[in-house]
């Protein structure tokens, strides 16, 4: 490492030991046949992000929790059509999983993730149209996201976290209580550190993107939030990395919730505006669905437990009971596979066995759409 380059460093990151920096600038970890940079400390990402300040590059950020499926990379496929470098950060948080939930069995497929990486790379550099490619993934450890140590999972836990509040503690955030602390703290860790000028989420999550929006604006952050339709499965299913879990009978079955918000949505199309008759069409295809597989023997059946089903203002996620034509509206339920009670010889059960599985989906009812 030459004494020019460390003096550049040490004038970017006077903090960090000379022992460090020489680690840093002799240690540049890639993924396999591609220039794309895996970047596993923070100072790291601030190091490579410096030099696109002064040249004028912008950067975009796609946080991720890795198990990457074609949603994610529709994300990423955005961000390189208007921005010169794109950022996959790939980090399983623990803070926004609750101390029962599963934190222990959520898919870690490190070599697949880089694969797909590699590949939707090659896919990029082939298109003319896009501004960038993928430049960098960022795979940091808890040490190195919290510093002082992670603060725990209770609701009570005491540290440093980022509350956005009435709007997190309503529907996900009734049921999960620090699932949206856990989401806002990390991502206004990932801001902070990669200072990116876009960062992209998709509308699968729609409380996430209107609480991650609300914090970009109440906390004056410079960066441009862009929300990315929800990418679907053949059959109408919204892509999760936890779809994984589900197996075959309960994947069937999971549909349920699409089903119930198409059904609400198609009552608001034929003039409904109020929250009975919306949700009323998707509370009769649950029942009616639940009622069937009640009806099953234990090897045939896939239940589950509806959590809600929901009518809320797009901006604030609170409940209403009629649409506002020049506001709109979103429907959003969540539902809980439960894990099979009998399974068939050879049957596919899901990853993991098939744990219960929670499966969310939303609809936004534009202003105008009718």
């Amino acid at each position: 490492m030459s004494s020019s380059s460390t003096s550049f460093l040490r004038s970017v990151l006077p903090y960090i030991p000379t022992r460090t920096l020489r680690t840093m600038r002799s240690t540049t970890e890639t993924i396999p046949s591609t220039p794309i940079k895996v970047l596993r400390t923070v100072p790291s990402l601030r190091q490579w992000r410096r030099p696109h300040v002064l040249n004028h590059r912008s950067v975009a950020l796609v946080p991720t929790m890795g198990a990457l499926h074609s949603g994610h990379l529709s994300l990423i496929r955005a961000a390189a059509r208007d921005n010169h470098h794109v950022i996959v950060s790939i980090y399983v948080n623990p803070a926004q999983f609750g101390r029962n939930e599963d934190l222990a069995s959520y898919p870690v497929t490190w070599e697949a993730d880089t694969k797909i990486l590699a590949d939707l790379d090659r896919e990029l550099a082939d298109d003319g149209g896009n501004l960038g490619r993928v430049s960098a993934v960022f795979a940091p450890t808890t040490a190195d996201m919290y510093p002082n140590g992670f603060p725990g999972q209770d609701v009570d836990s005491k540290g440093s976290f980022v509350n956005i509040t009435p709007v997190a503690e309503v529907l996900e955030g009734k049921t999960r209580p620090t699932f949206f602390r856990g989401v806002a703290t990390v991502c206004m860790k990932l801001f902070n550190i990669a200072q990116p000028e876009r960062v992209y989420f998709g509308q699968k999550d729609v409380q996430q993107t209107v609480i991650i929006k609300r914090m970009v604006e109440d906390f004056m952050l410079p960066i441009e939030v862009v929300i990315c339709p929800t990418e679907r499965e053949a059959d109408g299913m919204a892509l999760s990395s936890r779809n994984v879990y589900l197996g075959t009978r309960r994947r069937r079955v999971g549909l349920v919730l699409h089903r119930a918000l198409r059904a609400a949505e198609a009552q608001f199309t034929n003039g409904a505006r109020s929250r009975s008759e919306i949700l009323g069409a998707a509370h009769q295809v649950v029942n009616r669905t639940l009622q069937e597989q009640t009806a099953l023997g234990p090897e045939e059946r896939a239940l589950f437990e509806v959590d809600y089903i929901s009518l809320a203002d797009p901006s604030t996620m609170m409940e209403i009971e009629e649409v506002d034509m020049e506001k709109g509206a979103v429907l959003s339920g969540a539902v809980k596979m439960l894990e099979v009670e009998k399974a068939r010889e050879g049957e596919d059960l899901g990853y993991k066995g098939g744990p219960p599985v929670r499966l969310i989906d939303n609809i936004v009812l534009k202003p105008g759409d009718v």
